[in-house]
């Protein structure tokens, strides 16, 4: 039976800005912390669609890097898709663009640790290291995963699961900053 794209949850209004951290913090706003309820991953052939994005700023010559995690779990405690550390540009910049779009594919499911994800994505942005202005022909690209792509961590798909989307700085300073203002998680195998 053929599929839909079935939006579970969208962010009406803006995170909070994490910045002047190192520390993993949310980017999504209270009320687009949702929870898929138990049994809903009930499938191999399930696919989901995170869609976000937003503005970032960096410091100039060692900006340190970004890293991204999408969450699930009782708590959203369980990093079931974390992205490379996404090295900044080392030309400041300030309140730019960044879009990131992120494929999970249901690969098995379970009670325990039996369910997971394979994440496939990216992050763009002139944020990004080597990144042309837009003016000289656009942002840079970085993979959601640096390496050969791999399934994340193992979470418990029979259980209702908080989302959630966290973003961490390896420098904590006043000019590196990313904040949130739209974020989607789309189920792309919705049946009638």
């Amino acid at each position: 039976m053929p599929g839909y794209r079935s939006p579970l949850v969208g962010a009406q209004i803006d995170g909070t800005a994490v910045t002047n951290t190192t520390t993993e913090t949310t980017l999504l706003p209270a009320v687009a912390k949702v929870f898929i309820p138990s049994g809903y991953i009930n499938s191999t052939a399930k696919v989901f669609c995170v869609s976000a994005s937003g503005r970032i700023s960096n410091i100039v010559t060692t900006p340190g890097t970004l890293t991204l995690k999408f969450k699930l779990g009782p708590t959203a405690n369980i990093a079931v898709a974390t992205s490379q550390a996404i090295q900044l540009n080392a030309v400041a910049k300030t309140n730019v663009t960044w879009v990131a779009e992120l494929m999970l594919y249901v690969r098995s499911i379970g009670s325990g640790t039996a369910a997971t994800l394979f994440p496939v994505g990216f992050f763009k942005s002139e944020a990004v290291v080597g990144s042309a202005l837009p003016s000289a022909g656009g942002a840079g690209d970085a993979m959601f995963q640096a390496s050969a792509p791999a399934v994340g961590t193992g979470f418990d798909s029979s259980v209702s699961n908080q989302i959630d989307l966290t973003a961490t700085f390896s420098i904590a300073n006043a000019g590196n900053s990313i904040q949130l203002h739209t974020f989607t998680l789309e189920d792309l195998t919705t049946t009638p």
